[in-house]
Protein backbone atom coordinates (compact mmCIF):
# COMPACT_ATOMS: atom_id res chain seq x y z
CA UNK A 1 0.00 0.00 0.00
CA UNK A 2 2.04 3.12 -1.32
CA UNK A 3 -0.24 5.71 0.31
CA UNK A 4 0.52 4.56 3.59
CA UNK A 5 3.23 3.04 6.28
CA UNK A 6 2.67 0.14 8.79
CA UNK A 7 2.08 3.06 11.42
CA UNK A 8 0.30 5.32 9.96
CA UNK A 9 -2.70 7.03 8.42
CA UNK A 10 -3.35 9.48 5.21
CA UNK A 11 -4.98 12.71 5.73
CA UNK A 12 -7.69 13.88 4.50
CA UNK A 13 -5.69 15.82 1.54
CA UNK A 14 -3.47 12.49 1.27
CA UNK A 15 -6.76 10.76 0.48
CA UNK A 16 -8.00 13.28 -2.19
CA UNK A 17 -4.36 13.37 -3.90
CA UNK A 18 -4.36 9.85 -4.16
CA UNK A 19 -7.27 9.47 -5.42
CA UNK A 20 -6.65 12.05 -7.83
CA UNK A 21 -3.67 10.12 -9.04
CA UNK A 22 -5.68 7.21 -9.77
CA UNK A 23 -8.15 9.19 -11.66
CA UNK A 24 -5.63 10.71 -13.57
CA UNK A 25 -3.64 7.46 -14.43
CA UNK A 26 -7.24 5.44 -15.45
CA UNK A 27 -9.63 8.19 -16.93
CA UNK A 28 -11.05 5.09 -18.68
CA UNK A 29 -12.36 3.50 -15.53
CA UNK A 30 -11.81 6.19 -12.76
CA UNK A 31 -13.62 9.72 -12.10
CA UNK A 32 -13.39 11.88 -9.19
CA UNK A 33 -15.90 14.46 -8.55
CA UNK A 34 -17.32 17.17 -6.23
CA UNK A 35 -20.92 16.28 -4.46
CA UNK A 36 -20.92 18.55 -1.81
CA UNK A 37 -19.63 21.03 0.75
CA UNK A 38 -19.18 20.83 4.34
CA UNK A 39 -20.42 23.01 6.58
CA UNK A 40 -16.92 24.59 6.54
CA UNK A 41 -16.76 25.12 3.07
CA UNK A 42 -14.65 21.65 2.70
CA UNK A 43 -15.93 20.15 -0.48
CA UNK A 44 -17.01 16.13 -0.11
CA UNK A 45 -15.12 14.12 -3.08
CA UNK A 46 -16.78 11.22 -4.94
CA UNK A 47 -14.27 8.79 -6.33
CA UNK A 48 -15.85 6.25 -9.01
CA UNK A 49 -14.77 3.18 -10.32
CA UNK A 50 -16.24 1.27 -13.22
CA UNK A 51 -19.11 2.05 -15.47
CA UNK A 52 -21.65 -0.73 -14.53
CA UNK A 53 -24.95 0.41 -13.05
CA UNK A 54 -25.33 -1.96 -10.32
CA UNK A 55 -23.47 -0.22 -7.52
CA UNK A 56 -21.50 -0.52 -4.50
CA UNK A 57 -20.90 2.61 -2.30
CA UNK A 58 -18.21 2.62 0.23
CA UNK A 59 -18.14 5.74 3.15
CA UNK A 60 -14.81 6.54 5.18
CA UNK A 61 -14.73 9.35 7.61
CA UNK A 62 -18.53 9.20 9.05
CA UNK A 63 -16.65 9.55 12.46
CA UNK A 64 -13.66 12.09 12.75
CA UNK A 65 -12.01 9.93 15.45
CA UNK A 66 -11.70 6.70 13.60
CA UNK A 67 -9.42 7.25 10.65
CA UNK A 68 -8.69 3.59 9.29
CA UNK A 69 -11.25 3.84 6.38
CA UNK A 70 -9.38 6.83 4.83
CA UNK A 71 -6.54 3.83 4.13
CA UNK A 72 -8.98 1.29 3.50
CA UNK A 73 -11.07 3.60 0.25
CA UNK A 74 -7.80 3.80 -1.27
CA UNK A 75 -6.67 0.29 -0.72
CA UNK A 76 -9.99 -0.91 -1.94
CA UNK A 77 -9.91 1.37 -4.86
CA UNK A 78 -6.44 0.16 -5.91
CA UNK A 79 -8.16 -3.87 -5.65
CA UNK A 80 -10.92 -2.63 -7.69
CA UNK A 81 -8.54 -1.51 -10.37
CA UNK A 82 -6.49 -4.27 -10.29
CA UNK A 83 -8.95 -7.07 -10.14
CA UNK A 84 -11.32 -7.37 -13.38
CA UNK A 85 -13.18 -9.78 -11.13
CA UNK A 86 -14.71 -7.10 -8.63
CA UNK A 87 -15.72 -4.91 -11.30
CA UNK A 88 -16.69 -7.49 -13.83
CA UNK A 89 -20.68 -6.95 -12.83
CA UNK A 90 -20.75 -3.79 -10.22
CA UNK A 91 -19.18 -0.43 -10.56
CA UNK A 92 -17.73 0.93 -7.18
CA UNK A 93 -17.99 4.21 -5.71
CA UNK A 94 -15.95 5.66 -2.66
CA UNK A 95 -16.79 9.02 -0.27
CA UNK A 96 -13.46 9.32 0.53
CA UNK A 97 -14.72 11.71 3.56
CA UNK A 98 -17.81 12.03 4.81
CA UNK A 99 -16.97 14.58 7.39
CA UNK A 100 -14.36 16.63 6.26
CA UNK A 101 -14.69 19.60 9.01
CA UNK A 102 -14.43 16.52 11.48
CA UNK A 103 -11.10 15.28 10.02
CA UNK A 104 -9.22 18.74 10.31
CA UNK A 105 -9.79 18.39 13.99
CA UNK A 106 -9.20 15.17 14.72
CA UNK A 107 -5.40 14.92 13.82
CA UNK A 108 -3.48 11.33 15.04
CA UNK A 109 -1.48 10.51 11.59
CA UNK A 110 0.76 8.20 13.99
CA UNK A 111 -0.69 7.56 17.45
CA UNK A 112 2.16 5.75 19.79
CA UNK A 113 -0.23 5.33 22.65
CA UNK A 114 -3.88 6.19 23.50
CA UNK A 115 -2.67 9.40 24.87
CA UNK A 116 -1.31 9.67 21.59
CA UNK A 117 -4.74 9.47 19.60
CA UNK A 118 -6.62 11.61 22.92
CA UNK A 119 -4.01 14.57 22.64
CA UNK A 120 -6.02 15.75 19.51
CA UNK A 121 -9.56 13.99 19.93
CA UNK A 122 -12.79 15.35 18.32
CA UNK A 123 -15.70 13.35 17.26
CA UNK A 124 -19.02 16.08 16.71
CA UNK A 125 -21.98 16.31 18.94
CA UNK A 126 -24.37 13.61 17.79
CA UNK A 127 -26.52 15.89 15.63
CA UNK A 128 -23.49 17.24 13.60
CA UNK A 129 -22.17 14.02 13.08
CA UNK A 130 -23.13 12.60 8.86
CA UNK A 131 -25.13 9.42 9.30
CA UNK A 132 -26.54 10.16 12.50
CA UNK A 133 -28.01 13.31 12.08
CA UNK A 134 -31.36 11.93 10.78
CA UNK A 135 -31.65 10.32 13.81
CA UNK A 136 -32.00 13.54 16.06
CA UNK A 137 -32.98 15.63 13.33
CA UNK A 138 -36.13 16.96 11.12
CA UNK A 139 -35.18 16.66 7.68
CA UNK A 140 -34.78 21.03 6.70
CA UNK A 141 -31.89 20.73 9.82
CA UNK A 142 -29.93 18.27 8.60
CA UNK A 143 -26.01 19.42 7.73
CA UNK A 144 -25.05 19.47 4.71
CA UNK A 145 -23.03 16.67 5.04
CA UNK A 146 -25.95 14.39 5.49
CA UNK A 147 -28.00 15.92 2.58
CA UNK A 148 -24.53 14.95 0.52
CA UNK A 149 -24.33 11.67 1.51
CA UNK A 150 -28.02 10.36 1.41
CA UNK A 151 -28.33 12.79 -2.59
CA UNK A 152 -25.23 10.06 -3.48
CA UNK A 153 -27.22 7.08 -2.32
CA UNK A 154 -30.41 8.60 -4.56
CA UNK A 155 -28.57 9.44 -7.41
CA UNK A 156 -26.42 5.72 -7.23
CA UNK A 157 -28.94 3.45 -5.95
CA UNK A 158 -26.49 0.95 -4.26
CA UNK A 159 -27.31 -2.91 -3.66
CA UNK A 160 -24.93 -2.21 -1.07
CA UNK A 161 -23.53 0.51 0.95
CA UNK A 162 -20.62 0.26 3.26
CA UNK A 163 -19.95 2.60 6.19
CA UNK A 164 -16.14 1.78 7.25
CA UNK A 165 -15.76 2.77 11.09
CA UNK A 166 -13.82 1.77 14.14
CA UNK A 167 -12.91 2.06 17.47
CA UNK A 168 -9.60 2.92 19.37
CA UNK A 169 -9.66 -0.44 21.83
CA UNK A 170 -11.36 -3.45 21.46
CA UNK A 171 -12.40 -6.12 18.93
CA UNK A 172 -13.88 -5.82 14.96
CA UNK A 173 -17.44 -6.55 14.52
CA UNK A 174 -19.81 -5.90 11.62
CA UNK A 175 -23.26 -4.53 12.19
CA UNK A 176 -25.62 -5.58 9.23
CA UNK A 177 -28.85 -3.78 8.06
CA UNK A 178 -30.03 -6.82 6.71
CA UNK A 179 -28.36 -10.15 7.07
CA UNK A 180 -25.84 -11.03 4.37
CA UNK A 181 -25.68 -14.58 4.85
CA UNK A 182 -21.99 -16.17 4.11
CA UNK A 183 -20.27 -13.29 5.66
CA UNK A 184 -19.40 -14.30 9.13
CA UNK A 185 -17.54 -17.25 7.71
CA UNK A 186 -14.66 -14.96 5.56
CA UNK A 187 -15.00 -12.05 8.66
CA UNK A 188 -13.73 -14.48 10.95
CA UNK A 189 -10.97 -16.17 9.04
CA UNK A 190 -9.38 -12.94 7.97
CA UNK A 191 -9.63 -11.65 12.16
CA UNK A 192 -8.07 -14.73 13.01
CA UNK A 193 -5.08 -14.63 10.48
CA UNK A 194 -4.51 -10.79 11.48
CA UNK A 195 -4.26 -11.42 14.97
CA UNK A 196 -7.61 -9.08 15.51
CA UNK A 197 -10.26 -10.29 17.98
CA UNK A 198 -13.94 -10.67 17.45
CA UNK A 199 -16.11 -8.16 19.73
CA UNK A 200 -18.78 -10.92 20.34
CA UNK A 201 -20.84 -8.71 22.89
CA UNK A 202 -20.16 -5.12 21.30
CA UNK A 203 -22.21 -2.27 23.15
CA UNK A 204 -22.73 -0.47 19.70
CA UNK A 205 -25.27 -4.20 18.99
CA UNK A 206 -26.50 -4.70 22.35
CA UNK A 207 -29.66 -6.82 21.99
CA UNK A 208 -29.15 -7.14 17.97
CA UNK A 209 -29.31 -10.71 16.40
CA UNK A 210 -26.64 -12.35 15.86
CA UNK A 211 -25.88 -14.22 12.29
CA UNK A 212 -22.30 -15.05 13.21
CA UNK A 213 -19.52 -14.08 15.76
CA UNK A 214 -19.11 -10.63 15.55
CA UNK A 215 -21.85 -10.10 12.75
CA UNK A 216 -24.85 -8.96 13.97
CA UNK A 217 -28.19 -8.13 12.35
CA UNK A 218 -30.77 -4.67 12.83
CA UNK A 219 -33.52 -5.38 14.88
CA UNK A 220 -37.12 -5.53 14.04
CA UNK A 221 -38.57 -1.96 14.65
CA UNK A 222 -40.78 -3.02 17.19
CA UNK A 223 -37.68 -4.10 19.04
CA UNK A 224 -36.85 -2.71 22.91
CA UNK A 225 -33.71 -0.59 22.77
CA UNK A 226 -30.94 -2.16 24.68
CA UNK A 227 -29.99 1.39 26.18
CA UNK A 228 -33.31 3.36 25.79
CA UNK A 229 -31.76 6.33 26.63
CA UNK A 230 -29.39 6.87 23.99
CA UNK A 231 -31.19 9.96 21.52
CA UNK A 232 -30.32 8.05 18.65
CA UNK A 233 -32.16 5.02 16.34
CA UNK A 234 -29.83 3.45 13.58
CA UNK A 235 -33.01 2.69 12.10
CA UNK A 236 -33.17 6.25 11.45
CA UNK A 237 -29.91 6.81 10.13
CA UNK A 238 -28.47 7.23 7.04
CA UNK A 239 -27.54 3.18 6.70
CA UNK A 240 -31.31 2.78 6.21
CA UNK A 241 -31.14 5.36 3.12
CA UNK A 242 -30.23 2.88 1.00
CA UNK A 243 -33.40 0.41 1.47
CA UNK A 244 -35.98 2.13 -0.13
CA UNK A 245 -34.33 1.39 -3.59
CA UNK A 246 -33.77 -2.45 -2.22
CA UNK A 247 -30.31 -1.99 -0.61
CA UNK A 248 -28.68 -2.40 2.64
CA UNK A 249 -25.84 -1.53 4.91
CA UNK A 250 -22.52 -2.63 6.22
CA UNK A 251 -20.73 -1.23 9.40
CA UNK A 252 -17.40 -2.56 9.45
CA UNK A 253 -15.55 -1.87 12.73
CA UNK A 254 -12.29 -2.20 13.41
CA UNK A 255 -9.57 -1.49 16.34
CA UNK A 256 -6.27 0.35 16.58
CA UNK A 257 -5.62 -0.91 19.46
CA UNK A 258 -6.70 -4.82 20.21
CA UNK A 259 -8.13 -6.33 23.45
CA UNK A 260 -8.60 -10.07 24.11
CA UNK A 261 -11.44 -9.28 26.94
CA UNK A 262 -13.89 -7.98 24.31
CA UNK A 263 -13.57 -11.82 22.59
CA UNK A 264 -14.41 -13.98 25.46
CA UNK A 265 -17.97 -15.92 24.82
CA UNK A 266 -17.75 -17.24 28.58
CA UNK A 267 -20.95 -16.25 30.66
CA UNK A 268 -20.29 -13.29 33.41
CA UNK A 269 -20.59 -14.49 36.38
CA UNK A 270 -22.28 -11.72 38.34
CA UNK A 271 -23.25 -9.55 35.75
CA UNK A 272 -26.09 -7.15 37.66
CA UNK A 273 -23.02 -6.18 39.98
CA UNK A 274 -20.70 -5.95 36.99
CA UNK A 275 -23.09 -3.34 35.42
CA UNK A 276 -24.18 -1.26 38.56
CA UNK A 277 -20.23 -1.23 39.03
CA UNK A 278 -19.88 0.68 35.98
CA UNK A 279 -22.83 2.80 35.93
CA UNK A 280 -21.29 4.25 38.99
CA UNK A 281 -18.27 4.63 37.94
CA UNK A 282 -19.14 6.14 35.03
CA UNK A 283 -21.20 8.91 36.70
CA UNK A 284 -18.18 9.63 39.27
CA UNK A 285 -15.92 10.06 36.15
CA UNK A 286 -18.49 12.07 34.54
CA UNK A 287 -18.63 14.22 37.51
CA UNK A 288 -14.98 14.81 37.23
CA UNK A 289 -15.06 16.51 34.19
CA UNK A 290 -17.99 18.32 34.88
CA UNK A 291 -16.56 20.25 37.78
CA UNK A 292 -13.36 21.52 35.75
CA UNK A 293 -16.28 22.35 32.83
CA UNK A 294 -18.27 24.51 35.76
CA UNK A 295 -15.12 25.85 36.81
CA UNK A 296 -13.41 26.88 33.87
CA UNK A 297 -16.61 27.84 31.83
CA UNK A 298 -16.20 31.49 32.70
CA UNK A 299 -13.68 32.20 32.00
CA UNK A 300 -13.43 30.73 28.52
CA UNK A 301 -13.31 33.56 25.72
CA UNK A 302 -15.48 31.12 23.43
CA UNK A 303 -18.05 28.42 24.60
CA UNK A 304 -19.23 27.80 21.07
CA UNK A 305 -17.08 25.86 19.29
CA UNK A 306 -17.36 22.31 18.16
CA UNK A 307 -14.96 20.85 20.73
CA UNK A 308 -16.56 22.42 23.60
CA UNK A 309 -20.70 21.57 21.82
CA UNK A 310 -18.98 17.75 21.56
CA UNK A 311 -17.67 17.09 24.87
CA UNK A 312 -20.90 18.83 26.76
CA UNK A 313 -23.06 16.85 24.23
CA UNK A 314 -20.63 13.58 25.15
CA UNK A 315 -21.32 14.37 28.97
CA UNK A 316 -25.12 15.00 28.40
CA UNK A 317 -26.02 11.25 27.69
CA UNK A 318 -24.11 10.08 31.34
CA UNK A 319 -27.26 10.08 33.57
CA UNK A 320 -29.48 8.07 30.91
CA UNK A 321 -26.84 5.45 29.96
CA UNK A 322 -25.95 5.30 34.05
CA UNK A 323 -29.80 4.40 34.52
CA UNK A 324 -29.80 2.09 31.36
CA UNK A 325 -26.95 -0.22 33.15
CA UNK A 326 -28.74 -0.49 36.44
CA UNK A 327 -31.47 -2.23 34.87
CA UNK A 328 -31.44 -6.24 34.60
CA UNK A 329 -28.64 -6.98 32.20
CA UNK A 330 -29.40 -9.56 29.47
CA UNK A 331 -30.13 -13.14 30.85
CA UNK A 332 -26.92 -14.26 28.21
CA UNK A 333 -24.94 -11.70 28.95
CA UNK A 334 -21.34 -12.67 28.37
CA UNK A 335 -17.47 -11.73 29.53
CA UNK A 336 -17.01 -9.90 26.47
CA UNK A 337 -20.59 -8.23 26.58
CA UNK A 338 -19.55 -6.91 30.13
CA UNK A 339 -16.00 -5.72 28.81
CA UNK A 340 -17.57 -4.14 26.01
CA UNK A 341 -19.95 -1.65 28.20
CA UNK A 342 -16.52 -1.51 31.12
CA UNK A 343 -14.56 -0.01 27.61
CA UNK A 344 -18.08 2.19 26.98
CA UNK A 345 -17.77 3.44 30.65
CA UNK A 346 -13.49 4.51 30.10
CA UNK A 347 -14.17 6.17 26.54
CA UNK A 348 -17.53 8.79 27.23
CA UNK A 349 -15.74 11.00 30.20
CA UNK A 350 -12.30 10.14 28.61
CA UNK A 351 -13.64 11.42 24.76
CA UNK A 352 -15.49 14.51 26.85
CA UNK A 353 -12.10 15.43 29.13
CA UNK A 354 -9.75 15.14 26.27
CA UNK A 355 -11.68 17.82 23.88
CA UNK A 356 -12.32 19.95 26.71
CA UNK A 357 -8.79 19.15 27.67
CA UNK A 358 -7.67 21.41 23.71
CA UNK A 359 -10.47 23.65 24.57
CA UNK A 360 -8.44 25.20 28.07
CA UNK A 361 -4.99 24.50 27.06
CA UNK A 362 -5.86 26.94 23.85
CA UNK A 363 -7.16 29.03 26.49
CA UNK A 364 -4.25 29.07 28.44
CA UNK A 365 -6.52 28.18 31.02
CA UNK A 366 -5.53 27.09 34.85
CA UNK A 367 -7.54 24.18 35.02
CA UNK A 368 -5.81 22.58 32.01
CA UNK A 369 -3.25 21.29 33.91
CA UNK A 370 -6.06 19.25 35.96
CA UNK A 371 -7.23 18.02 33.60
CA UNK A 372 -4.42 17.16 31.60
CA UNK A 373 -3.61 14.72 34.65
CA UNK A 374 -6.64 13.62 34.74
CA UNK A 375 -6.88 12.05 30.98
CA UNK A 376 -3.18 11.16 30.95
CA UNK A 377 -4.22 8.77 34.24
CA UNK A 378 -6.74 7.31 32.36
CA UNK A 379 -5.11 6.62 29.23
CA UNK A 380 -2.80 4.84 31.02
CA UNK A 381 -5.34 2.77 33.36
CA UNK A 382 -7.59 2.17 29.86
CA UNK A 383 -4.51 0.17 28.13
CA UNK A 384 -3.23 -1.31 31.41
CA UNK A 385 -6.92 -2.99 32.05
CA UNK A 386 -7.97 -3.91 28.73
CA UNK A 387 -4.00 -5.20 27.80
CA UNK A 388 -4.04 -2.49 24.09
CA UNK A 389 -2.18 -4.41 21.48
CA UNK A 390 -1.45 -1.89 18.95
CA UNK A 391 -2.93 -3.58 15.34
CA UNK A 392 -0.63 -2.38 12.88
CA UNK A 393 -2.33 -0.27 10.41
CA UNK A 394 -1.82 -2.47 7.09
CA UNK A 395 -3.14 -5.22 9.32
CA UNK A 396 -6.29 -2.60 10.21
CA UNK A 397 -7.12 -2.21 6.20
CA UNK A 398 -6.83 -5.78 5.39
CA UNK A 399 -9.05 -6.81 7.67
CA UNK A 400 -11.65 -3.84 6.97
CA UNK A 401 -11.06 -4.53 3.02
CA UNK A 402 -11.35 -8.63 3.41
CA UNK A 403 -14.59 -7.66 5.19
CA UNK A 404 -15.98 -5.07 2.58
CA UNK A 405 -15.05 -7.57 -0.41
CA UNK A 406 -16.91 -10.57 1.36
CA UNK A 407 -20.37 -8.70 2.20
CA UNK A 408 -19.80 -7.30 -1.30
CA UNK A 409 -19.98 -10.55 -2.98
CA UNK A 410 -22.06 -12.09 -0.51
CA UNK A 411 -25.09 -9.36 -0.51
CA UNK A 412 -28.27 -9.93 -2.80
CA UNK A 413 -29.37 -7.12 -4.87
Amino acid sequence: MSHLTDQRYPTSAEVVQSARELATHRPDLCHLRQVGMSRGNRPLQLLSVGHDRRAVLIVAGAHANEPTGASTVLHLAERALRDRELRSDRSWHFLLCADPDGAALHRTPAPRTLLDYHRHFFRPAGPEQPEWSPSVLPPDRLPPETRALTGVIDQLRPYLQVSLHGTELGGSWVQLTRDIPGLAEPFAKSAAELHIPVETGASDAAGWPASGRGVHVMPEPDAQAAFPSLPDDARHSTWHHAHRYGGSTAIVEVPMWASDLVDDPAPHPAPERALARLSARLSRDTRLVEDILAESLPRLPDTSGPLLRAARWALSLVPGLADDWVQPPPPDATMAYIGSIDAFARRLPLRAAAMLLRVLEEADDLAAPRLDALVTRWCAVYADRFGARWVPVAHQVEHQARTTIAAVRHAQG
